[in-house]
């Protein structure tokens, strides 16, 4: 690998315009088609075997315009009631209007005779349930804007309108624009403080713009390809910001000490490319490997979560491999102008004198600073124990966002319950049938037409011809009450003793605020029906509602019947998710730490190398669990971050975290124990390794995770509570990584393990492959090769 590097980096200098160019044409290029396609993410809830995906199956085939709920336009009265005749003028013309947009299937008038349930008792405040026949997957940002337009009549006659559902979500992402300019601005000054010159701090944020530039669009392109979901483009900045600035830090870096030693440009470039660049890599591999290894959950919100974020890291590395060593070329000697001098001395001319006695302290007192270290971190750790997965609502989204005030008006109008609703699906053996009662009256009103239509017929035999028009009438009037008998026999089988015992039970259930009527398919077969929880969709007093339903209520209903019921939409399938990511969550922690051993010992060929690395890196993210437990979900300083209160934790939300925080800690971990190692093997003294080692990368690694680190926190800007908690989940993990693990654990460790953390069982020594990070062994050989080649004296 190190002999590709390289000669990748050699050939990236030497041709740099045309690389350069080719990096900005392909920005250019995918954005403007991704422009054109559309923007299009979907947060895919689809859990096979869950209750949730069952009853959305059997919607979607039998029911399909019920299967994705309805979305609530929101109308509140500027003055007076909605049933004034001028706003009620409104209203019919919003929803007139609503019904002539395309992807519309039905919308119900809040103030007509089949919408009363939607119209406030003060009847300032109703909804009009819009039924699509998009679903969440595809609705467009076009489309539901489309639909929020339709109020215009209500807009102008001074009514509050806003919409809800998944089409008021689509138009209520919050921009991260203002987070990217935060975390850009604090990676110039770290970068100015770092290098010393203005040209030198360009490089990596031109590096990792340009690198954004292009995920952003493939993340893009790929939500047309499978379900992209929403948070993943705001996911993917984050860490294609902070991972892009971090990596090319480490090839400048690498590449000015070469040349403050007298190296050649084009030289230290190649060198740079394939040394830092070699670990680079491996680090960045490191990443991906832990974000793709999120599809063994088989949960496909989070493996293409997953996939959407490792497309970030693997352009971040391309970047920092193909672009960064173009732009060090093009740059040449002027690498060094626009110096820039912060306090007496330039961070050219200074000596990591530092770092070098702060690893004697660690070294000198290894066993005192290990424990004060783990304690910290056990102490951090401690409010994970109370740690609860649940969901979040709209009602958490910025005042200023559609889906909030939708949600605000819902709750003031008809409830907080209302914004979740529960679909109950249900399936009978045999097909529905009204009660006996229900039954004899309907068989009656039967009768009685078919007695009418032959008194009919009988009167225009004995009077002739005269009565022939009168007879057409009767008999179109006939027909009219026929088909109204029709659709009354239809709605009447809702009535079925199997489905009023449902729905009775149902209703009788502490914490159910109200059930709506049941909606038969043609074969009255399959039919669904709505359950609205006194809570908010987000608590947990609507989550154990849900378990008690599935688990007591509804099993005790349909026994000894020939029927099927899950509860299933939106609410319901958070739940689920929940649930599968606390079963899965171990598995994937297994999964996460046991390649990340294997890569590891590869890479050091030790045993207790990748074994500390992965009980550190457990202690870290358990510590950053608990920060952030103890700032969502118990709402300690919640305030200070833009929330209200307590907000519940999002259950990918600790999932993801541990993919990625494992897969970014690995990489200070590698650069960390990279010089250790090679100072190690130089000298063949453990405790001078450890100093020296971290006395060389000091500097260097806090300038990276204080960049990481400023990149994310910048991301509480969001008013998205699920991207506040990764912005403070990851920064506060990078920032424990940094330091107590990288400066104390990680020092302490090793002088306490000695020669004993390089061992590595003879057999498995000579099965494992070899591997060099950063080509010691490529180039100790080219530098060989050249010496024997360049003539004494020569």
């Amino acid at each position: 690998m190190a002999g590709l590097l390289y000669h990748l980096g050699r050939a990236c200098s030497r041709h740099h315009w045309l690389v350069i160019a080719c990096w900005v044409l392909a920005a250019v290029g995918l954005a403007l088609i991704a422009r054109g396609i559309g923007d299009k993410t979907s947060d895919d809830l689809t859990l096979p075997g869950t209750e949730s995906t069952a009853a959305q199956d059997l919607l979607k085939s039998r029911l399909p315009h019920q299967a994705y709920g309805t979305n609530p336009l929101v109308l509140k009265a500027g003055d007076g009631r909605l049933t004034d005749s001028a706003n009620k003028q409104a209203v019919d013309q919003t929803v007139s209007n609503l019904r002539k947009t395309d992807g519309v299937t039905s919308a119900i008038n809040p103030l007509g005779s089949a919408g009363s349930a939607f119209l406030s008792q003060n009847e300032r405040i109703a909804y009009v349930p819009v039924t699509l026949s998009i679903s969440p997957a595809d609705i467009t940002k076009d489309e539901a804007q489309d639909i929020l337009d339709a109020g215009a009549p209500a807009r102008s006659a001074g009514m509050e309108v806003a919409l809800g559902g998944y089409a008021g979500q689509q138009l209520s992402k919050p921009d991260t624009e203002s987070s990217e300019a935060v975390g850009l601005a604090a990676a110039v000054i770290i970068l100015l403080f770092a290098f010393g010159t203005a040209t030198a701090m360009a490089l990596p944020i031109v590096t990792a713009v340009l690198g954004l530039a292009c995920t952003l669009a493939i993340i893009q392109l790929l939500g047309n390809v499978f379900d992209v979901p929403s948070v993943a483009p705001t996911l993917g900045t984050m860490i294609g910001l902070g991972v892009g600035i971090d990596y090319a830090l480490f090839v400048v870096t690498r590449h000015k000490l070469q040349l403050k030693a007298g190296m050649e440009m084009q030289e230290s470039i190649a060198r740079a490319t394939a040394t830092a660049g070699g670990a680079v890599f491996f680090a960045g591999g490191t990443v991906v490997i832990a974000l793709c290894s999120l599809a063994v959950a088989n949960i496909p919100l989070v493996r293409n979560m997953g996939f959407a974020s490792a497309v970030s890291v693997v352009i971040a590395v391309a970047a920092a491999l193909t672009l960064l060593p173009a732009l060090l070329g093009a740059l040449g000697p002027r690498i060094n102008s626009l110096r820039v001098q912060f306090g007496r001395t330039h961070p050219d001319d200074q000596q990591p004198h530092g770092w070098a006695r702060w690893a004697k302290v660690i070294a000198k007192r290894p066993i005192p600073a290990a424990t004060v270290g783990v304690v910290v971190l056990l102490a951090l750790a401690i409010p994970v124990l109370n740690l609860e997965l649940g969901q979040s609502d709209n009602g958490e989204l910025p005042t200023d966002t559609t889906a909030r005030q939708s949600y605000d008006l819902v709750s003031e109008g008809f409830g907080a319950g209302t914004n979740g609703p529960l679909l109950v699906s249900v399936q009978l053996g045999s097909a529905a049938k009204p009660d006996q009662k229900t039954s004899n009256s309907l068989d009656q009103q039967q009768q009685q037409l078919k007695a009418s239509q032959q008194e009919i017929e009988q009167q225009a035999v004995a009077g002739g011809a005269s009565t022939q028009q009168a007879k057409q009438e009767a008999e179109q009037q006939t027909q009219k009450q026929t088909q109204e008998l029709a659709t009354k026999r239809k709605e009447a089988a809702a009535t079925d003793p199997r489905l009023t015992k449902l729905t009775d039970a149902i209703s009788g259930t502490s914490g159910v605020k109200s059930v709506s009527p049941i909606t038969l398919d043609a074969k009255g077969t399959a039919g669904v029906f709505t359950v609205i929880s006194e809570h908010a969709p987000s608590s947990h007093q609507t989550a154990n509602l849900v378990d008690r339903l599935r688990d007591d209520v509804i099993p005790g209903a349909i026994a000894g019947t020939d029927m099927q019921a899950d509860v299933g939409g939106q609410t319901a399938a958070y739940i689920d998710l929940a649930s599968r990511i606390s079963e899965k969550l171990p598995l994937m922690i297994a999964v996460v730490v046991g390649l990340s051993f294997v890569v590891l010992m590869l890479a050091f060929r030790s045993l207790l190398v990748p074994l500390k690395a992965a009980v550190m890196n457990l202690l870290s993210v358990a510590a950053a669990y608990g920060i952030v437990t103890f700032i969502f979900q118990e709402g300690n300083g919640a305030s200070l971050i833009g929330l209200d209160g307590p907000t519940p934790i999002v259950s990918f939300v600790p999932l993801m975290m541990f993919a990625i925080l494992f897969g970014l800690s690995m990489d200070y971990e590698v650069f960390l124990l990279s010089q250790i190692q090679d100072h190690y093997k130089e000298e063949r003294l453990p405790t001078k390794a450890v100093i020296d080692g971290l006395a060389s990368t000091g500097r260097v690694i806090t300038s990276a995770a204080l960049i990481m680190v400023c990149v994310f926190t910048s991301f509480v800007l969001s008013g998205d509570p699920t991207v506040k908690q990764f912005g403070i989940g990851l920064a506060v993990a990078i920032a424990i990584d940094a330091t107590l693990v990288r400066c104390v654990l990680v020092p302490a460790v090793m002088v306490m393990l000695g020669h004993r953390a390089w061992w590595l069982p003879g057999r498995l020594d000579r099965a494992l492959p070899r591997l060099s990070i950063e080509g010691e062994e490529y180039f100790a050989r080219r530098d060989a090769e050249a010496k024997v080649a360049t003539p004494a004296g020569g």
